[in-house]
């Protein structure tokens, strides 16, 4: 027999990729270049040269077993050294390569995290709006993942409501930011309070609660921020990072979980994280990746072109009278729709082959989301739809 369970997953397929499928075939009818699609957060900046550079220097150097071969369990020394030190030189927390377990990108960082330290049947809470593959990446290890109702005001955490369904059976906390889809950086006066609350939830408790940072989005900052060191305000945390945002490098599926030297059982997280890739058949990332990657671990993509993205979009909403919390970070912005029904709204946008994410999926509806991580000319030339569309729809 098959299994039941993935076959009714096929009911529910991901919004977002059957929208970015949907723009496909009517770029194929009308030309890709006419369609605005803001649905897929799929990296556009291209990758920095040198890492191109690094790739084929690596090529022409070494010899094959070396960038073709298997990398130890627990990853490649060069590239956990190289990580554990870029950690240490820009947060002043002392990580070791001990403490680094390679992974392909964030989500499968999230996916050892979860299951090193939340048993089934334990409950992970996260803050909406979040990533809508959360449920699936949390429900399918057997724990339970629930979501604190956002403050829509700021989307910062809504922490009276995280205090109300913070209990003894939560084991972890699931915190993305800067956030998908909100674009929000958690301030540090939100950080600390959170950290705060979870000390004191763990003494009452009698047992740890992990935090579990998602970070894929962490060199995406705009005004000349940066985003806070979440592990530098909580001892219990595991940060899951990617590079397929700061390198440009989705098709690469490289990143990695670092534990902090002073979370709880440190000294075993990581080599229990090899021991969960023999249950789910991760494994280590391409060796070739990890040894490129090594080489550029400090530099990114030309990030500057997001942020003019979305003071394009934030400033033609705006104007056209949407609600909408202006971006801290990553390539998304998160505005209220026109209408209560935020599926009816994507709906009627596609008529103006405008392709936008409608907020239910996140975990709070009457929003949408898009991913501006197109070239600027396009995003130029989609206000005059964007415009059409509310003029004919809404005024």
């Amino acid at each position: 027999m098959i299994s039941q369970l993935y076959r009714d997953m096929l009911k529910t397929k991901s919004v977002i990729r059957q929208l970015s499928e949907y723009a496909t075939r009517r770029g194929n009818e009308i030309g890709y270049e006419n369609v605005f699609d803001f649905s897929l957060g799929n990296p556009y900046v291209p990758v920095p040269g040198t890492y191109s550079d690094a790739v084929i220097r690596l090529h022409e150097t070494l010899p094959s077993s070396a960038l073709h071969g298997y990398s130890p369990t627990l990853g490649h020394p060069v590239y956990k050294k190289k990580v554990a030190e870029s950690l240490t030189e820009r947060f002043g927390i002392p990580y070791t390569p001990e403490l680094i377990f390679p992974t392909s990108g964030a989500a499968a960082a999230l996916a050892h995290a979860f299951r090193a330290v939340v048993l089934p049947g334990e409950e992970i809470l996260t803050f909406a709006p979040y990533f809508s593959e959360y449920d699936q990446y949390v429900n399918l290890t057997g724990a339970v993942l629930r979501a604190v109702p956002a403050d829509t005001e700021t989307f910062q955490i809504n922490f009276r409501a995280f205090e109300e369904m913070l209990n003894e059976n939560t084991a972890a906390v699931l915190i993305n930011t800067p956030n998908n889809p909100s674009g929000i950086v958690y301030s540090e006066e939100t950080i600390k309070h959170l950290a705060d609350i979870l000390r004191e939830r763990q003494e009452r408790f009698g047992h740890e609660i992990f935090l579990i940072s998602d970070e894929p989005y962490r060199e995406i900052v705009f005004d000349g921020k940066t985003a806070p060191c979440i592990a530098a305000f909580y001892d219990n945390t595991i940060t899951c990072y990617s590079f397929s945002k700061s390198l440009s490098l989705p098709g690469e599926r490289i990143g990695y979980a670092a534990v902090s030297p002073r979370c709880s059982h440190a000294d075993e997280l990581v080599p229990m994280m090899g021991q969960i890739s023999r249950g789910i058949g991760h494994n280590c990332p391409s060796s070739t990746i990890q040894l490129a990657v090594s080489e550029v671990i400090n530099e990114t993509a030309d990030m500057s072109v997001y942020e003019a993205n979305m003071n394009l979009l934030y400033d033609k909403l705006t104007e056209l009278g949407f609600t909408c919390v202006r971006p801290g970070g990553t390539f998304y912005i998160f505005p209220k729709a026109l209408e209560q029904d935020s599926v009816a709204f994507c709906k009627k946008a596609l008529q103006y082959d405008l392709i936008m994410v409608p907020g239910d999926g996140f975990g709070t509806p009457g929003y949408f989301r898009m991913a501006y991580c197109i070239a600027t000319e396009k995003v130029q030339r989609s206000l005059a739809a964007l415009e059409r569309f509310v003029m004919a729809e809404y005024r």
